[in-house]
């Protein structure tokens, strides 16, 4: 890593916002969408479970990226 390289103001908000939310709220967010999907699959509303069920993945990074904040912190390397 290059300890000459600062993260921009926007990233710099976007950790410390995530950074307070705990961790596995994005794991229930992932499943909950997967339960939603299913249940709409089942009610043949099949778009929307479609719609619904790529939130999943979403959730997941978020969950990889906000546990990665809390590990590395901001600017690690800085001054």
């Amino acid at each position: 890593m290059n300890p000459q390289k600062q993260e921009g103001p926007v990233a710099a908000a976007i950790e410390e916002y995530t950074a307070r939310i705990p961790s596995d709220m994005y794991l229930w967010a992932a499943l909950g969408s997967m339960a939603v999907s299913a249940t709409l699959k089942v009610m043949k509303k099949d778009e929307e479970a479609l719609f619904v069920g790529q939130w999943a993945p979403s959730f997941l990074l978020l969950g990889v990226y906000n546990k990665l904040v809390k590990q590395l912190g901001k600017d690690k390397y800085r001054d």
